[in-house]
C-alpha cells in the first residue's frame, strides 16, 4: 500500500511539473506550434521528474554506472512512449473538443493518470526488474 501511495504522490508531482512547464512555455513562446511545443516541453520535464522519483523511491534502483543509468533511462523513456500516446490523446482530444487551456490541462491530467497506471506495470516488468540470477560455474 505504501508503494501505491508514493507512486500516486509522485505521479501527481510529475503531473504538476508537466502542466507547470507547459504553462511556463505558453507564457514565454508566442510563435508557431505554441500548444504542441508546450506539450513537448511539459512531457520532457515530467519524464525526468518521474524517472528520478521512481528510480530512487519506488524501485530503489541503483545504477552501476552513468552508462547503465543512461540505458535504464532510455528503456524507461521507451516504455513511456505508449503511455505518452494515451496522455497526448486525452490532452489534444480535450483541446479539440473544448478549445480552452483549462480543459486541455484537465485532459492532460486525466491522460497522465491513466498512463501512469499502465507505466508502473511496464516499468516493474521491463525497466527496473531484478537482475536474473546466473547459475554458479562448476
Amino acid at each position: 500500500m505504501r508503494i501505491a501511495l508514493l507512486y500516486a504522490v509522485f505521479a501527481a508531482l510529475a503531473t504538476a511539473a508537466n502542466i507547470g512547464a507547459q504553462d511556463m512555455w505558453l507564457r514565454w513562446w508566442h510563435g508557431p506550434y505554441t500548444v504542441t511545443l508546450s506539450v513537448l516541453a511539459g512531457t520532457a520535464v515530467g519524464l525526468v521528474v518521474k524517472y528520478m522519483l521512481d528510480k530512487r523511491y519506488i524501485f530503489r534502483f541503483k545504477a552501476q554506472s552513468a552508462a547503465h543509468d543512461g540505458k535504464t533511462f532510455a528503456l524507461y523513456t521507451l516504455m513511456g512512449v505508449l503511455t505518452t500516446v494515451i496522455f497526448w490523446g486525452f490532452e489534444f482530444g480535450f483541446h479539440a473538443v473544448f478549445g480552452t487551456r483549462e480543459m486541455r490541462y484537465l485532459g492532460g491530467a486525466l491522460g497522465l493518470a491513466i498512463g501512469y497506471l499502465a507505466k508502473y506495470q511496464l516499468d516493474k516488468h521491463f525497466v527496473f526488474r531484478a537482475p536474473t540470477a546466473t547459475a554458479p560455474h562448476a
